[in-house]
C-alpha cells in the first residue's frame, strides 16, 4: 500500500468489496452513505496518524467529485487512500491524471454463494438462490430473507422482487429521485434499449446510462447481469400485461429495423436481440440465463491444437460418442482449417469450450458430408456447418451459441446443423430451425443417429424467421392454407378475426378478454408481421383482404 498511494477497489453492486475491506487492520473506514461522511473523510486525511483511510461508496457523480476535490486539496499531504466504487473511477475524466490502480472485484461463483444457498434447505430454494444471484451475494442473502420470509421458491417472481427492492434501494444512493426507477425496469424487459424504448428524454436517458448497473451497447443501453433478470422477473411478477406489451412493442421496433438495415454487424445486434424478444423459454433460458459468466470466444490458432484435441475429446466422452471416430473427425476439421473452431475461454484464459463452425466449401465438403450423408443437397447454398458445440458450463455454453448465432448473421448465408444431442435437437425446434431428418449412420457409435437442420440467416429472411420463433410457435401451426400467412398468437388470431368481422376494437377485446390497449397492441403484432412478410395491411379493409387469402375465415 505504502508503494500505492491511491487504489481503486471496483466491483458490481453487491460484489461483496465492504467485507473484504473491513477485515484489513490499519485502516481507517470512511463511509460515504453515513450521516457526516464527508467531514469524517476531511479529519482522516489531516490526521498526523498516515493510516490508510478506505472511503466506500464512491459511486455517484457527486460523491466522485467530493472526493476528488479533497484529495486535490491535500495533494502530497495525505496518507494512502483506497477508493471503494462500484465503477472505476478512472471511468470520470476528472480523474484521469490521479494515478490510481485499479483492482478489480469479481463475482463469486463458488465459495460465497454454496454458503448462502447451503443455508436454505429446499433444494428449490437452493437452486433458486444460485439462479438468481449470479455470483452477488447481495443477490444471494437477499434471495435466501425473501424464502425465509415465507416466499416460496415455486413463485421466483415474488423472490425477485424482494430482491428488486433492495438493488433499486442500494443505486438510489447513486441517483437522487424515484422517477427512473420505472424505465430501469422498462429497460430489464427489453433487454436492451434506445431513446425510442426508454420514456423521458434525452436527459432522462442519460441519467439511467449513469447508473452502474448500466452500460452502452451496440443498440443502446443494457443491464448488466444477474440484475437485468431479477429486474425482469420482478416486473414480470407485478404487471404481467404490461410485461408483455413492454415486449411486444420493443419486438415489433427491433424486427422493423432490422428489415431496414444494410449493415450486417448492426444485422447481427438486432438478430441477438430480437432472439431475446421472441424466444420461447427454452432458447430464452439456454441462450439468456442470468449469470454472465465472465468468459470470451476467439478463434482457434495453430496454437491451440492441444487445446482442440483436449475438448473434443470431453466432447466425445460426456456425449456418449465413440472417442476414436471423434479424434478422426477432429483431425479433419482441424487439417481443412483449425480457424474453424471457435473457444471458450474463462476469466484466467483457459480454454473451457468449443463449437466447430466451418465455412461449407469446395474444401471442405469432405468433411462435412459424413455428418449430412442424404441431406448433403443442404450444403449446395454455402453458408455455415456447426457440427459440434461442447461448453460444460450453462453461462459459457450461452455466450459460445450466441457467438455462433452472430457469425452466421454476419455470414449473411445459411447455418446447417448436423447433432445427436437431444437438447441441441430441442433447441433447433425452439429456434424453429428446419428440420431435413435423420441421417442413415449411426456415425458417433452411441445408438443415436444424427439429426439435420438449417436455417437461412440472410437480410431478406431474418424477420420473417424472428418473427416464427415467438411463443406462439409452441401451440403449433396457425390456421389457415397459406404457408405465406405469418404465424400468429392465439390472442392475435382471434382479435383480428373478431375485428375484420365487423366488430370494433373495443368489442373484439371484450369478447378476448383483454383491455382495449391490450387489443390494440395484438393488432398492430398482426400489421407487422404482415408488413414483414412482404405483404403489408394498413387499414381493416386490407387486414380482411390478408384473412381471405389465408383462409383463415373468421
Amino acid at each position: 500500500m505504502a508503494r500505492r498511494p491511491l487504489v481503486n477497489l471496483t466491483g458490481p453492486l453487491g460484489v461483496g468489496k465492504t467485507v473484504l475491506l473491513g477485515g484489513l487492520d490499519g485502516t481507517v473506514l470512511i463511509d460515504l452513505d453515513r450521516a457526516g461522511g464527508l467531514t469524517a473523510l476531511r479529519r482522516a486525511l489531516e490526521a498526523p496518524a498516515g493510516r490508510t483511510v478506505v472511503v466506500d461508496s464512491v459511486d455517484g457523480r457527486s460523491r466522485r467529485d467530493a472526493l476528488h476535490g479533497e484529495l486535490e486539496r491535500l495533494e502530497d499531504e495525505r496518507p494512502p487512500v483506497v477508493v471503494v466504487s462500484r465503477r472505476p473511477v478512472l471511468s470520470d475524466p476528472r480523474w484521469a491524471r490521479s494515478g490510481a490502480a485499479i483492482v478489480t472485484m469479481t463475482p463469486d461463483r463458488d465459495g460465497r454463494m454454496a454458503t448462502q444457498a447451503a443455508a436454505v434447505e429446499d433444494p428449490e430454494g437452493q437452486a433458486l438462490v444460485l439462479g438468481l444471484a449470479g455470483g452477488i451475494p447481495l443477490i444471494a442473502d437477499a434471495a435466501r430473507r425473501a424464502l425465509d420470509a415465507g416466499t416460496p421458491p415455486s413463485v421466483p417472481g415474488a423472490v425477485a422482487d424482494l430482491v428488486a427492492e433492495e438493488i433499486l434501494e442500494r443505486l438510489g444512493r447513486e441517483l437522487p429521485g424515484r422517477q427512473w426507477r420505472h424505465a430501469l425496469r422498462l429497460l430489464a424487459t427489453v433487454g436492451s434499449g434506445d431513446e425510442r424504448l426508454l420514456p423521458g428524454g434525452p436527459d432522462h436517458f442519460a441519467s439511467l446510462a449513469s447508473l452502474s448497473v448500466v452500460s452502452r451497447g451496440a443498440l443502446g443501453l443494457t443491464i448488466t447481469e444477474p440484475y437485468r433478470t431479477v429486474l425482469e422477473l420482478a416486473y414480470r411478477w407485478r404487471r404481467p400485461e404490461a410485461h408483455e406489451n413492454v415486449r411486444a412493442r420493443a419486438r415489433d421496433y427491433r424486427l422493423t429495423l432490422l428489415a431496414a438495415t444494410r449493415d450486417r454487424a448492426e444485422r447481427a445486434a438486432l438478430t441477438e436481440q430480437g432472439l431475446f424478444l421472441t424466444a420461447v423459454p427454452l432458447v430464452r433460458q439456454t441462450l439468456f440465463p442470468a449469470d454472465p459468466g465472465g468468459v470470451s470466444v476467439r478463434t482457434a490458432a495453430d496454437a491451440d491444437a492441444g487445446d482442440v484435441g483436449r475438448l473434443m475429446r470431453r466432447w466425445a466422452l460426456d456425449s456418449g460418442f465413440h472417442a476414436g471416430r471423434c479424434d478422426r473427425l477432429t483431425e479433419r476439421w482441424a487439417g481443412d482449417d483449425i480457424s474453424a473452431f471457435h473457444l471458450v475461454h474463462d476469466q484466467r484464459g483457459r480454454a473451457i469450450g468449443l463449437a466447430g463452425l466451418m465455412p461449407i466449401e469446395e474444401r471442405t465438403a469432405t468433411g462435412v458430408e459424413p455428418l449430412l450423408q442424404q441431406y448433403s443437397a443442404a450444403l449446395d447454398a454455402g453458408g455455415l456447418f456447426l457440427g459440434a458445440a461442447y461448453c460444460p458450463d450453462p453461462a459459457a455454453r450461452a455466450l459460445l451459441l450466441r457467438h455462433l448465432l452472430r457469425r452466421a448473421a454476419l455470414r449473411d448465408g445459411q447455418l446447417v446443423v448436423s447433432t445427436a444431442n437431444p437438447e441441441y435437437q430441442a433447441l433447433m425446434r425452439g429456434l424453429r430451425f428446419r428440420v431435413h431428418g435423420t441421417i442413415r449412420d449411426d456415425v458417433y457409435g452411441c445408438g443415436r443417429r444424427p439429426v439435420v437442420y438449417s436455417n437461412d440467416f440472410t437480410a431478406a429472411a431474418l424477420p420473417s424467421w424472428l418473427s416464427s420463433t415467438t411463443e406462439a410457435g409452441d401451440a403449433g401451426p396457425t390456421t389457415g392454407t397459406s404457408s405465406a400467412g405469418p404465424r400468429l398468437a392465439p390472442k392475435e388470431l382471434q382479435i383480428l378475426l373478431d375485428y375484420v368481422s365487423g366488430m370494433t376494437l373495443k368489442s373484439a377485446a371484450r369478447r378476448a378478454g383483454v383491455t382495449p390497449n391490450t387489443a390494440k397492441d395484438y393488432l398492430s403484432r398482426v400489421k407487422t408481421k404482415y408488413r414483414l412478410a412482404g405483404r403489408p395491411a394498413y387499414t381493416k379493409i386490407d387486414l380482411a383482404h390478408r384473412v381471405q387469402e389465408d383462409g383463415l375465415v373468421p
